[in-house]
């Protein structure tokens, strides 16, 4: 999936990144490059990382050592709330809020933006849903639909960069299916995904590029590497 313009694509790249968490080494010297237009995964068990290495990208955790880089700029040096908004962060659990979608959307949005509802559509149409939600109670959603319009409300700051945490637990197959659907159209439009997860089925669909975490440490490699030693370890896990 991934082209030559991978190598020269700027984004975010994670250096030398360090974090002990109760005295407990979590991360280890990690380092990579999640360049925009692309699908970096980041597969690893529950408990491995993953979380902690994604708030550390858009600085919600601050690491104990290395450096994040946004377009080679240390995000150290650049305002948080800034930050937030050129690198989204899309939580495991979409957390609707009362009211309507309308309501969820506009949430993420401040007075200088235009928040009419033709923007809103537009967050709605590149999470794949149609401007019809906007109307619709945010707690009448299904668990895919409550899933794409985090993922609308995300969108609505316009970020150059976005973070997953495990952006298909608790979604059947299909809407799954549409999840990674539309992060590979966003990837497409030249936004910079990376997804972390312990589903390989939709990681294999999405991935240009995928980590995991041993030991606290990254190991690079095209998706079939990394994916095809997952599959591996997971094989010979439950012999």
């Amino acid at each position: 999936m991934a082209s030559e313009r991978d190598e020269a694509a700027p984004g975010l790249r994670v250096h030398g990144l360090s974090v002990a968490l109760g005295g407990r080494p979590v991360l280890r010297d990690l380092s990579f490059d999640v360049p925009k237009g692309t699908v970096t995964v980041v597969v690893a068990p529950s408990g491995s990382g993953k979380s902690t290495l994604l708030r550390c990208c858009n600085r919600l955790l601050q690491p104990d050592g290395g450096t994040v880089l946004l377009d080679g700029a240390d995000v150290d040096g650049i305002e948080a709330c800034a930050l937030r908004r050129r690198v989204g962060l899309v939580g495991q659990v979409p957390v609707m809020l009362p009211g309507t979608v309308r309501d969820n959307l506009a949430y993420g949005l401040t007075e200088r933006d235009d928040s009419g509802d033709a923007a809103l559509a537009r967050a709605l149409a590149a999470a794949g849903l149609d401007a019809s939600f906007l109307d619709r109670p945010a707690d009448e959603l299904s668990g895919g639909e409550r899933a794409r319009v985090t993922l609308a409300r995300a969108l609505t700051r316009g970020p150059e960069l976005l973070l997953l945490d495990e952006p298909t637990a608790a979604l059947d197959a299909a809407a799954a299916g549409h999840v990674g659907e539309t992060l590979r159209r966003l990837a497409g439009d030249g936004l910079g995904v990376l997804a972390a997860t312990h589903d390989l089925g939709f990681a294999a669909a999405v991935a240009d590029r995928a980590i995991t975490l041993r030991d606290g440490r990254a190991v690079t490699g095209t998706p079939e590497e990394i994916l095809g030693g997952a599959d591996a370890e997971r094989g010979a896990e439950r012999r």
